[in-house]
């Protein structure tokens, strides 16, 4: 059964494929689809080129997968990942056509990194708020997925920043003035919530 995407064909394949570009820094995974070097190379056209306009990117991965949906708008999903200097800036879109998403998660990436270098330029800031994610898919019990996260001391406005640049409505840290770990999470009003845990 083949995957259409436009004038390309892919082959469904369980397995994860990961594809590297040494040159661009650029990691690309398929998730129940193969990586076919067109595909690769249409992916390192479109982000190829982002370090140009923000030299803080230290790499990029781009995370493709096809999904069972009941809407075939969403069929395929398309995740970009920057790390820029240790902040996370991500972007995902989905389609019922792999290149259609590709396409559109590029504008997405591009309004993150503006927004990214906005905040920076306010800030006076050019490393901004560190923390490094990595997601381990390792089951345990009900529990589908674990994200561990390596994080580095910061303040309660760079969680903040942090947290908006993710797109999230809560975010754990550890905060660098208490020297505890604390959780941001977003009001529906618009403002922000501090919660500083007690052990007993």
């Amino acid at each position: 059964m083949g995957i259409n995407v436009g004038q390309r064909n892919l082959t469904n394949n369980s397995i994860n494929k990961v594809e590297e570009s040494a040159k661009l820094d650029l990691i690309i995974t398929g998730q129940n689809i193969e990586v076919l070097p067109t595909v690769k190379d249409y992916i390192e056209k479109k982000f190829g080129k982002l370090d140009r306009h923000f030299q803080n990117i230290n790499n990029t991965k781009v995370e493709l997968s096809e999904q069972q949906t009941k809407s075939a708008d969403e069929r395929y999903r398309v995740q970009v990942t920057l790390d820029a200097n240790g902040t996370l800036l991500r972007g995902e879109e989905r389609a019922e056509n792999l290149l259609t998403a590709i396409d559109k998660v590029v504008p997405v990436i591009d309004r993150q990194i503006e927004k990214y270098k906005g905040k920076l330029t306010r800030k006076g800031n050019k490393n901004g708020p560190s923390i490094k994610s990595k997601l381990d898919e390792e089951p345990a019990a009900d529990i589908v997925r674990t994200k561990r996260f390596v994080m580095k001391p910061m303040s309660t406005e760079d969680a903040i920043t942090q947290m908006e640049l993710l797109g999230h409505d809560f975010f754990l840290f550890y905060n660098a003035e208490t020297k505890e770990y604390n959780l941001l999470y977003a009001r529906k009003d618009g403002k922000y919530s501090l919660i500083e845990p007690e052990l007993q």
